[in-house]
């Protein structure tokens, strides 16, 4: 068993970690929508207007900050007045990109809007660039949030909507590289300037433009978006950006694109690579991070990780186009990893939404199709174990030591990730041992305040395989962790093997 030792000055406040880094996302795609939030009125599943409870109240104990629709790629092929006006009359579409399904827009705007509503949680809605229009786009956020008699206001009233929504943040596009547009750069930058202008502000809240920026590294997408933006307005160039954030798209896989691997079907090899390649995303970070500094100087512009998450192969029997796929122990460490990593950018990140909410990709509730049961994921349980950093100050956290390494595809990989926060006169600590076969005792060195109280919460499980189902609900659920001891720098931290623990304090 290994021992380090890390550095916490519980007096040094930093950057504010934005709430929104705990975002998620819901696009029209395989059971996600239907099936997952949506029900409809006649199930006998406990709903409100179609929305099913259950999944509202597990999401409302996540105090889920924002939600992203109606995609990702279907965004790109989604017209709005298609979703709004009685349900009989709305037309069908076909979702090409997710199983060539036909879809009868049941769940559209106003449907959106009041699951925002139950949730407690900010809308991010994606405009739609790929095939849409200029003034599509810009009579959506008209309908969304203009409170007068105008046009699209009138049209909203009719459709049963008095007053207008705050919908404080919007995307122009998504992945215009690829499912939206097979674009250039140059292409969408263009684009993106055309259709940012005709995004209005018409309510009391300013819409938060977000533009589509780029695939992994594509480091001269974002040079050419935050190009273009550098060369506009006075004094005051914030009155005049183009947009307010850019996006950045990376899923952790473990194999290739062609074979993605088996979620719940891996060996210990397979594990340590699928480490790696979510640790990547620091390295990404700063990339682009680098080349918005060289714009952005002052970081008004906000990184949005609208986009991330594992992706492996479907679950076998399943739509191959529905990426609909178990999620166990190792996917919670992959969750860990990234958000310390987005505390430690929190002064460029300002949102970020794992891909997705529920039945698809890295989600935090699974249902059951035959028995309507809820199971609640292992990367679910981390996002409920750090509601604590939500609006909180980054605390420096340093090692004393060199952290334990394995050799991984030519590179060391780090085996332990921590970071800190504070606030409301409280402190929570991220600690995730990611190795997969031994334990690890780290020793809270607790500098500059003192505490008085501490509580503590374990998540593991007997093997990184192990995951939720509707049998076993809590194969992998938090405990609270007796392996932590008073020590003379402040606290000694005992971590099991694959493992990830919080430990709260109550500063003095």
């Amino acid at each position: 068993m290994s021992q380090l030792t890390a550095v916490i000055d519980l007096d040094l406040p930093g950057a504010r970690i934005s709430r929104h880094v705990y975002g998620h996302f819901a696009e029209h795609l395989g059971r996600c929508i239907y099936g997952g939030f949506y029900v409809g009125e006649d199930s006998e599943i406990p709903n409100e207007g179609g929305i099913r409870l259950d999944v509202v109240e597990a999401l409302r104990a996540l105090r889920i900050p924002n939600l992203r629709w109606p995609g990702g790629c279907f965004a790109d092929d989604y017209h709005w007045r298609d979703g709004v006006g009685p349900r009989e009359e709305r037309p069908r579409m076909v979702n090409s990109h997710w199983g060539d399904v036909v879809e009868d827009n049941a769940f559209g705007t106003h449907e959106f809007l009041h699951l925002c509503e139950l949730l407690g949680a900010e809308p991010y809605i994606n405009g739609n660039v790929g095939s849409g229009t200029v003034r599509e786009m810009s009579e959506w956020v008209e309908y969304l949030t203009r409170g007068d008699d105008s046009p699209m206001a009138a049209l909203r009233r009719e459709h049963g909507r008095d007053e207008p929504w705050t919908v404080p943040f919007f995307g122009i596009g998504n992945e215009a590289w690829g499912c939206g547009g097979n674009m250039t750069a140059g292409q969408y930058t263009h684009l993106a300037r055309q259709y940012s202008t005709y995004i209005r502000n018409h309510g009391e809240t300013p819409v938060y433009k977000i533009a589509a920026g780029a695939n992994v590294d594509d480091y001269g997408w974002t040079e050419s978006l935050m190009q273009a933006q550098s060369g506009l307005g006075g004094a005051d160039k914030r009155a005049h950006q183009l947009f307010q954030g850019l996006s950045l798209h990376y899923y952790t896989i473990n194999g290739s694109w062609q074979d993605k691997g088996d979620a719940t079907v891996f060996g210990e090899d397979d594990y340590y690579v699928t480490v790696k390649r979510a640790q990547r995303m620091g390295e990404l970070l700063r990339g682009h991070s680098a080349v918005m500094d060289a714009y952005d100087p002052e970081r008004t512009v906000g990184l949005i990780v609208d986009e991330w998450g594992t992706w492996w192969n479907v679950e076998p029997g399943t739509n191959p186009g529905f990426l609909y796929q178990q999620n166990a122990m190792r996917d919670a460490l992959v969750a860990s990893v990234h958000f310390d990593l987005f505390h430690e950018h929190a002064e460029r990140i300002h949102m970020a939404n794992i891909a997705q909410t529920v039945n698809v990709l890295q989600a935090m509730i699974l249902t059951d199709p035959d028995s309507g049961a809820l199971v609640l994921t292992p990367s679910y349980h981390v996002f409920a174990m750090n509601t604590g950093h939500h609006d909180a100050a980054r605390l420096p956290l340093a090692f004393k030591e060199a952290l334990p390494t394995r050799s991984v595809e030519g590179a060391e990989v780090p085996l332990v990730s921590a970071s800190a926060s504070t606030k409301d006169g409280a402190a929570l600590i991220s600690l995730s041992n990611l190795d997969a076969a031994s334990a690890t005792t780290i020793v809270l060195d607790l500098r500059g305040r003192a505490f008085t109280g501490v509580e503590a919460t374990l998540l593991t499980a007997d093997t990184l395989q192990t995951h939720n189902t509707p049998e076993r609900p809590d194969a992998v659920a938090p405990v609270t962790h007796t392996g932590v001891r008073e020590h003379e720098r402040g606290l000694e931290v005992e971590l099991p093997p694959h493992s990830y623990v919080t430990v709260s304090l109550q500063l003095a």
